[in-house]
């Protein structure tokens, strides 16, 4: 699968096509609500010209000064920015998960590391100052897996664990299975 381009800017040919005026006029927008807060600016877009979404946030970051919407090439540069119990944790996860699974692929996406495999999202994690947040990438499977994890902050989409957490390995391959059967 080839990489999608990061840069804020490769919306900007769409954008111009679905809303009718050319990136000068955007800006233009922009300038006009340039000291209002990112949520003001985003609602401004979507309320009085139909943006979506997605193109909003382009031209909203953008105007803002991130060109890229990429902060991570790998996921051994995204380790770097978290402490070193969490890399460890994170990384013990995907491995494990890579050895039961040979055709998953470690990859970053949205500036996180994921488990890919055939074009599916299977997992993910981040990390937050006192967590990490794991994702099987499917509400079901966490309910489905619910009553394995009381000892957890599970929420609808994701599943806190502590920093040091001694990884249940049967609990996220068990996960990891379970999505893969979703993605059939």
């Amino acid at each position: 699968m080839p990489a999608k381009d990061p840069s804020r800017e490769a919306h900007f040919p769409a954008i111009e096509n679905r809303y009718g005026e050319k990136m000068d006029f955007w800006f233009a927008v922009m300038k006009d609500v340039e000291g209002q807060k990112y949520p003001e600016q985003i609602a401004h877009l979507r309320e009085n010209y139909g943006f979506s979404q997605a193109h909003a946030n382009a031209l909203v970051m953008y105007s803002r000064g991130s060109v890229s919407a990429k902060k991570f090439e790998t996921p051994a540069a995204y380790y770097k920015t978290v402490s070193p119990m969490q890399a460890k944790t994170m990384r013990a996860i995907f491995k494990a998960i890579t050895t039961k699974y040979p055709k998953a692929e470690l990859v970053i996406a949205w500036n996180q590391p994921m488990i890919r495999v055939n074009g599916h999202y299977i997992f993910g994690a981040s990390a937050a100052t006192k967590h990490i947040l794991i994702a099987p990438w499917s509400t079901d499977v966490i309910t489905q897996f619910a009553d394995k994890m009381t000892d957890l902050d599970v929420k609808k989409k994701t599943i806190g664990i502590p920093n040091d957490w001694d990884i249940d390995t049967r609990l996220i391959l068990g996960m990891v299975k379970a999505r893969l059967a979703e993605c059939k």
